[in-house]
């Protein structure tokens, strides 16, 4: 599934361009008073001005031999989000291994190597090592509901989970990591799972406002 461009929403477009800018070095390719975007290999990252936000989930993928080395580059810019004592997660039923950060609206964001892409990297990890954006969460109380609205828009497979507590759909190169936020909480904080809004372009493009999904053009 390819994800080409995430729309996030924030209340402060200075203190994410400070973070995506000056700290993650993300090339920035737009620049407004109420919008930034930022290059993420072949995603774009927006972020569109909103009053009201929650925090959100999201992911990017890096070269499937790079996480050792985007570890030691992140500890430089961010604090890390353990599980446990562990700062890489080793996900063996997804032959993945990911770090997880914070930016500067808490959204929770990752870098996962998934080893099934097979795409390796020679040279040492930076911003440009960035392949994409591989997931966006969507919290809800209905995992079914919104997995058929996605569904309706263009067929799309089960990839691990069930709609009870935990389903990811999609496949190595984008997932839709959607979560029931009665039962469970975002990984790897444990804190409460919000339902916040964003806008998804790329093989599947709607958005997602108030709890519901919209078709967009």
């Amino acid at each position: 599934m390819l994800i080409k461009e995430i729309t996030l929403f924030t209340n402060n477009i200075l203190r994410q361009k400070e973070f995506y800018r000056h700290i993650l070095d993300f090339e920035l390719v737009f620049d407004s008073a109420d919008k930034i975007a930022f290059n993420s290999g072949d995603s774009v990252l927006s972020f569109q001005y909103k009053e009201a936000v929650k925090p959100s989930h999201l992911a990017f993928n890096i070269p499937s031999n790079k996480i050792e080395g985007a570890l030691q580059w992140l500890q430089r810019r961010v604090e890390i989000l353990p599980d446990g004592d562990n700062l890489i997660i080793d996900f063996k039923n997804w032959n993945a291994k990911a770090i997880y950060f914070y930016d500067a609206d808490k959204n929770i964001m990752e870098f996962i190597a998934r080893k099934d892409l097979g795409l390796n990297s020679r040279v040492n990890f930076s911003s440009a090592s960035v392949l994409s954006i591989s997931e966006i969460g969507i919290a809800t109380t209905n995992i079914e509901a919104i997995y058929n609205q996605i569904n309706a828009i263009k067929a799309i497979p089960v990839f691990d989970g069930n709609f009870q507590r935990f389903c990811a759909v999609g496949n190595d190169m984008g997932l839709f990591i959607l979560i029931n936020k009665t039962a469970k909480k975002w990984f790897p904080t444990r804190e409460e799972a919000f339902t916040s809004e964003f806008i998804i372009k790329g093989d599947y493009n709607f958005s997602f406002i108030n709890g519901e999904i919209k078709e967009i053009s």
